[in-house]
């Protein structure tokens, strides 16, 4: 009786796999006719990861967004990846959040923050003769932080995340957390 040849075993590896996400945005209607008039996103990280298929999807969304009579509203706290375009560069800063107002494009407004900063106020345009209502992205972040209690999650000690501060705001982040411990 013939024994077939021992084969080697196996090695593991991996298949690129993203894992499902659910896109959330904040979506701003009239009440009557239940109509979108402006739109707030709030950028994750795959939103600004190159070569991502997630990035692509979200600038075709933007794109498509922009070419509407909606107000669009893009909120960037993330410190890393790469902003989605303007066409005329803004002040450098760690944070942008840009307002598109429908009846002003291609114009945007655009609010560069430092970290020394406090997150500003920003109008949300609403449909007419409604004026604006303003959204304290300070407050909300501070929210956001207190409810799903990151003081207790975040390890303050380990270093913060890529990509690295400037000498600058180095200093100031180690001032702001030493005053904090």
């Amino acid at each position: 009786m013939a024994v077939a040849p021992v084969s080697p075993p196996p090695v593991e590896s991996f298949v690129p796999w993203e894992i499902p996400t659910r896109w959330l945005r904040v979506e701003i209607r009239e009440i009557a006719s239940r109509q979108v008039v402006g739109v707030i996103e709030i950028l994750s990280p795959v939103n600004k990861r190159p070569g991502q298929e997630a990035r692509e999807e979200y600038l075709r969304k933007r794109r498509d967004l922009l070419r509407t009579f909606i107000h669009f509203l893009e909120i960037d706290l993330l410190r890393g990846g790469d902003r989605p375009p303007l066409e005329r560069p803004v002040p450098p800063a760690p944070y942008y959040i840009t307002l598109s107002r429908a009846e002003r494009r291609p114009i945007v407004e655009v609010w560069p923050v430092r970290l020394d900063q406090k997150l500003p106020i920003v109008p949300v345009p609403l449909r007419e003769p409604d004026p604006d209502a303003p959204l304290d992205l300070g407050a909300a972040v501070v929210a956001v932080y207190e409810r799903g209690a990151y003081a207790d999650e975040i390890d303050y000690r380990q270093p913060p995340p890529p990509p690295p501060f400037g000498p600058e705001e180095a200093r100031w982040v180690e001032d702001l957390l030493r005053t904090q411990r």
